[in-house]
């Protein structure tokens, strides 16, 4: 790690008692800690309408709304009259300029990282849905602008401002499951279109959507209806990141800050469905290699994907490795965490990390993680949250960090990431990684993925 000494990261995955990044000024105009904060919201339909809310709830002012699709754009102003309409957020960025104090950003994956590297390049604070970003690249520059220019920033992964999911890290960390060797996480996404070619037809752009501003950075290609816009996105690699970039912000927040996990030194995609040019898989297994970290010993990591309910059976964890789990629950969940360590496992059940439960070896069911002895002796050492959101914003008033800002989300993203690339650089391809360097010493067809090369205008 170039700028960041590695002990100081793995400390503040956790946050101990919230300071660690503390020495951020009181950073809203004026230095006003009473002042209204302005916000301009990039998307306002989808998981971007509750956003919007979200920051309106925390105090916050709506004074710009900017949407490509004008559908999403009215309902929202109907809700917020006093913002001003915009098509493109750049124009949005550069009308409203020094009035604006904070951007939540909302849309498709692959338009997050260029939004925010341009709001942030203006000083402004960010909240930007999960996956932070669609590229290594990308997450590494927003995590070194947020810190280069002391910004209040959030990921929009709202399970770590959980009891559950912090008491889980508490948990591990104290050592309750002892050294953990295996880490498995399956998703039972995606509930979207993906493993298929691109449609040949080509239709008719709606009046109310700007394809051009939708695209965005990715390379041109004709609009087809219910095929890109609005939901159907998420599989094409072109606008998102798959099953493993959706939801392993979720999933793999809670045991990514519980171990202690740094940069993989190793990552592969062990087996998939068959694979597309343009889109994920349907289902895949993909191997991660993480050394030996603060006194914890090497771990692999294997995330597994695919809907349950498809006309095939997904990849999961063998039943050896779950067979507890499916007893406690008396089937294989749809999703699921478990850490496997010398002296016991621990398993949360849920995409947030809400819940967890223990089994110690020895013992023959699970119990739950507030109820079991070994975990009630474990003291509270992170902070609890006062609202995701209102993290955010009690950082941008000179507050604790928020617990999900670009310091530790980005870095999480990162990592993630390098999943997708394993997915694309082939099947069976032990893809060895050089994380300071971000790049691979034996497979340089990688490179390719790890930044994108955008449009022009884009950049």
């Amino acid at each position: 790690m170039p700028s960041l000494h590695r002990r100081q990261f793995l400390q503040r995955t956790g946050l101990g008692a919230g300071g660690l990044l503390m020495g951020f000024p009181a950073i809203v105009r004026g230095q006003n800690l009473n002042s209204r904060i302005n916000v301009a919201c990039i998307g306002v339909g989808g998981k971007g309408d509750s956003d919007v809310n979200d920051a309106a709830k925390c105090g916050g002012t709506i004074v710009g709304l900017c949407d490509v699709d004008a559908r999403n754009l009215g309902k929202k102003a109907e809700k917020y009259p006093d913002a001003k309409k915009f098509v493109d957020y750049r124009k949005m960025l550069a009308e409203l300029g020094s009035s604006v104090d904070a951007v939540t950003i909302s849309g498709p994956d692959h338009m997050h990282g260029p939004a925010a590297m341009l709001a942030m390049g203006m000083g402004k604070h960010i909240y930007c849905q999960k996956p932070l970003t669609q590229t290594v690249f990308e997450a590494r520059e927003l995590r070194r602008i947020a810190k280069e220019k002391k910004l209040a920033t959030q990921m929009g992964n709202q399970g770590s401002a959980g009891d559950g999911l912090r008491r889980a890290v508490e948990v591990v960390q104290a050592g309750v499951i002892g050294a953990p060797l295996e880490l498995h996480v399956w998703s039972n996404r995606p509930v979207w279109p993906q493993g298929l070619d691109r449609p040949a037809k080509v239709d008719p752009v709606p009046d109310y959507l700007d394809w051009d501003l939708w695209l965005g950075p990715a390379a041109l290609r004709p609009y087809v209806e219910k095929t890109y816009h609005d939901f159907a996105w998420r599989g094409w690699m072109d606008f998102g990141t798959g099953a493993l970039g959706d939801m392993a912000c979720h999933t793999v927040n809670m045991p990514f800050r519980a171990l202690k996990l740094g940069y993989p030194t190793a990552v592969e995609c062990e087996m998939a469905s068959r694979i597309y040019s343009e889109t994920y898989p349907l289902t895949s297994r993909i191997r991660f290699e993480f050394p030996e970290r603060e006194g914890l010993p090497p771990l692999k990591f294997w995330w597994y994907d695919g809907a349950p309910n498809a006309d095939f059976k997904p990849l999961r964890p063998y039943p050896g490795i779950v067979k507890d789990v499916i007893a406690m629950a008396g089937k294989m969940p749809d999703s699921g965490c478990l850490i496997i360590g010398d002296k016991g496992i621990l398993f949360s059940p849920d995409d947030y990390g809400s819940q967890f439960f223990i089994q110690l070896k020895g013992e023959k069911t699970f119990t739950k993680g507030e109820d079991h002895e070994a975990a009630k002796a474990v003291p509270v050492t992170i902070p609890r949250s006062p609202g995701h959101n209102q993290e955010w914003f009690d950082m941008m008033k000179g507050g604790a960090p928020a617990y999900s800002n670009f310091d530790i989300s980005a870095y999480l993203t990162e990592i993630i990431l390098l999943g997708c690339i394993a997915l694309r650089v082939g099947e069976g391809v032990k893809m060895e990684w050089d994380g300071p360097g971000m790049k691979s010493p034996n497979c340089p067809q990688a490179a390719q993925f790890v930044k994108r090369n955008n449009r022009p205008g884009w950049v």
